[in-house]
């Protein structure tokens, strides 16, 4: 399983522990609907799309400013009937309490609550360029059987890591980055730089063995 990110949150800890209240509410809200999967989709789905995309809007839905009727309105027209109900209704109280700042931090948390539930790991593979099919079959091949566990890849593309890859597990980072070899990589065809990032990968990968 993949996940795409669009961009990144720095959490402080006082955001971190309120995401985590909040996601075990929304898990909870949701397992008893027999919707979790769909609703943590469409959380991520709002994160990325509305909130990161958008900073005015962020802005304003995390605003005191902002009544709670309005921000509810809003809500409702941005999600519409395409968002499940139960949700809606949960970024409403997040509104009414004044938390929808705290969104990302919700949605981090629940993604976490929910990889543990199932017994994932998460890996967060850094590329300089998109990972192929191939490639990401590997890298996801080699992290489970590493680690025993179903692995959700976490994808950011960093252009400022030209031609290395970069793996972080938990706390632990398994740099392949070959930033040095700048002019060499920039000449290579994209099958040839996925070779060399395999190539790189099965070299650290194989040494925890």
């Amino acid at each position: 399983m993949t996940q795409g990110i669009a961009h990144e949150t720095v959490l402080d800890t006082g955001a971190e522990q309120l995401g985590k209240v909040y996601a075990r509410a929304l898990i909870g809200a949701a397992d008893s609907a027999g919707v979790v999967d769909q609703v943590l989709d469409q959380l991520g789905r709002f994160v990325d799309e509305f909130i990161a995309g958008s900073p005015p809007l962020a802005a304003a839905l995390a605003s005191p400013r902002v009544d709670e009727e309005e921000k509810g309105r809003v809500i409702d027209r941005l999600l519409g009937d395409d968002f499940h109900p139960v949700l809606i209704h949960f970024l409403k109280v997040m509104g009414r309490r004044n938390r929808l700042g705290y969104v990302a931090a919700v949605r981090t948390a629940a993604d976490g609550l929910r990889d543990e539930l199932l017994g994932r790991v998460v890996a967060e593979v850094r590329t300089a360029v998109p990972l192929d099919d191939g490639l990401r079959e590997v890298v996801i091949g080699r992290i489970g059987a590493s680690t025993g566990k179903t692995v959700r890849l976490v994808e950011v593309v960093d252009t400022g890591l030209v031609g290395g890859m970069v793996i972080r597990i938990g706390d632990t980072i398994f740099d392949g980055s070959v930033s040095n070899q700048i002019n060499k990589l920039s000449r290579k065809v994209r099958s040839g730089f996925s070779r060399e990032l395999l190539q790189r990968f099965e070299t650290f990968a194989g040494s925890d063995q």
